[in-house]
């Protein structure tokens, strides 16, 4: 590491008041900050922090919904003020040697199991940055006991403080921290911005479906305002419901009926994940002939309904997109294809609704494992307007909003890259300094 601090290091971009700068320097955490273990005597803060790897530090009641420590209990835990830093050696998947994260909601208290360390300079915020990469898990992973518990880094307080750190000029720290602050204040407004059209579409589909107990909506459009009342429906009377995900037999007629059919990679088979990442991702799935045998009224062909039926994500109802080939069920879904007289764009909105998620809700299964089973289903409860034009109107209008809500997302998705790969370029590779 010592040849590694006398060269430098140069990140690959930089702001051209400082590229003739020289090299920046590499220094340990112990000599910027300063371990802080004050431990709550007599247990005079009763705050309990903690430390998430998506949402950094936060209270614990917000975050688990309930106290998770034990407020008769709490003379261990250490204090820990705005502005100080605390790593949580639980590891997951947002955090693979755990997070490092800065105290930005007040004076609270967190576990012994924690970390918690104070930044001599308070203008900081360039390390506050710096611990959103992953320049320094090399480190962390390079002097842990690989012989720990698999869900936690075990690293001593020593080897935590000696964490070697890039440490440009002061003024240069300062300009890339508030290039990254500004983009961090873009993305928290464009998030805003998210939030406020799906709350605004939940807002819309309240008043467009009518409430438990009513037979029209709050909000009608002017042209059916005098259509009369809704009616209701239970799904076996207005579509056939289908869970011949793998079923014996011959395909023969879907081979016919599909000029696109591959012999060897034929149809996808539909999994929740595909329907929440798209069926276009990398992970998607193919069946071929000698793998399965589907009968064709279990094939989809795009427009369907689908629902998982089983497992945490009972009930939740996805419409198949329109597609080029032919793709069949996994085991945990079932599928709702509509009769000609309704909009399933419409019964797929309505479904997605308060009510009716509630009255799916009824028709779940409880247990250890929730499940809907194809006769449970049937007796679903759908609510609707007498003309498909107005089920049509209702689903043009919520569709509109969701193309606001992906563009919205798409938008904010694309900031998020911005800033990784701003990230990526304004701090220079620490993979040669653990080398």
């Amino acid at each position: 590491m010592s040849k590694q601090e006398k060269k430098g290091l140069v990140p690959e971009r930089r702001f051209p008041e400082f590229r003739d700068a020289g090299e920046w320097q590499v220094t340990k955490l112990k000599r910027l900050a300063k371990r802080t273990t004050l431990r709550n005597a007599d247990c005079c803060v009763t705050r309990v922090l903690t430390n998430s790897a998506e949402f950094g530090v936060v209270d614990q009641r917000d975050f688990f919904d309930k106290d998770i420590a034990n407020q008769g209990n709490l003379d261990g835990y250490y204090v820990v003020e705005q502005g100080d830093y605390v790593y949580n050696p639980r590891v997951s998947t947002l955090a693979p040697v755990g997070p490092i994260s800065k105290n930005k909601i007040g004076t609270g208290v967190m576990s012994p199991l924690y970390t918690v360390f104070r930044c001599d300079n308070s203008n900081n915020e360039f390390f506050e940055h710096y611990f959103k990469t992953a320049q320094w898990h090399t480190y962390m992973r390079f002097v842990s006991n690989s012989g720990a518990r698999h869900d936690r880094m075990a690293i001593t307080a020593d080897d935590f403080m000696d964490m070697p750190l890039p440490a440009p000029k002061p003024e240069e720290q300062q300009k890339i921290a508030d290039c990254l602050t500004s983009i961090d204040e873009l993305i928290t407004a464009q998030t805003q911005k998210l939030d406020a059209l799906k709350t605004h579409k939940k807002g819309m589909m309240q008043q467009l479906f009518p409430a438990e107990g009513e037979t029209v909506p709050r909000l009608r459009f002017p042209e059916f305002r005098d259509k009369g009342e809704w009616r209701t429906s239970i799904i076996k009377d207005i579509a056939s419901v289908v869970t011949d995900y793998v079923a014996n037999g011959s395909f023969q007629s879907l081979r016919e009926n599909v000029e696109v059919f591959d012999s060897i990679n034929f149809a996808f088979y539909v999994r929740l994940t595909d329907l929440r990442l798209g069926l276009g991702h990398k992970e998607q799935k193919y069946v071929n002939e000698a793998s399965y045998r589907f009968l064709e009224k279990s094939a989809l062909f795009g427009g369907e309904l689908l629902m998982a039926n089983i497992g945490a994500n009972v009930g939740e109802v996805w419409q198949m997109p329109i597609m080029e080939m032919p793709a069949t069920l996994a085991p945990n879904m079932i599928m709702a294809k509509f009769k000609s007289s309704f909009y399933t764009k419409y019964v797929y909105y309505f479904l997605n609704s308060d009510i009716g998620k509630d009255n799916i809700s009824k028709a779940i299964g409880g247990g250890a494992h929730p499940k809907i089973n194809k006769t449970d289903l049937k007796q679903v409860v759908v609510n609707f307007p007498n003309t498909l034009k107005e089920q049509q109107k209702i689903s043009d209008c919520l569709a509109s909003v969701d193309e606001l809500i992906t563009a919205q997302a798409q938008k904010l998705d694309a900031l998020k890259t911005h800033k990784k790969g701003l990230m990526q370029q304004l701090f220079p590779d620490m993979n040669e300094v653990y080398a």
